[in-house]
């Protein structure tokens, strides 16, 4: 992620902090339940893009799963924001513990001379 993104990311979660009546801690909490639903719209999308809702049909389109999709990464992101005093660090590091536990290591030359 580049810098500009995060400091959007921060942004958008200072104007949600401004617009809260809630005290910062349930703010944390409602942020992090927000992902929830943002990933129950997501399965609405696909459900719609797939037609398997009789009463709707084909309601949704792949852009707008894709689109829902990207909901919900800005708003774990500012989830993140929340809950991590630098969340660029705390996502590039879990990032590269999760690639080092799933990826195959650097590719080696095998082959003889």
């Amino acid at each position: 992620m580049e810098a500009q993104q995060w400091e959007t990311v921060q942004r958008l979660a200072a104007w949600l902090a401004e617009g809260s009546s809630q005290p910062p801690e349930m703010q944390r909490v409602l942020q992090c339940l927000k992902i929830s639903e943002e990933a129950g719209e997501v399965a609405e999308a696909v459900i719609g893009a797939m037609g398997q809702n009789p009463r709707k049909g084909f309601s949704h389109t792949w852009d707008d799963v894709a689109g829902e999709l990207c909901d919900v990464v800005i708003t774990a992101m500012v989830a993140l924001v929340r809950v991590h005093p630098d969340p660029a660090a705390a996502f590039d590091a879990h990032l590269a513990k999760v690639a080092a536990r799933a990826l195959p290591g650097p590719l080696t030359d095998t082959a003889s001379p």
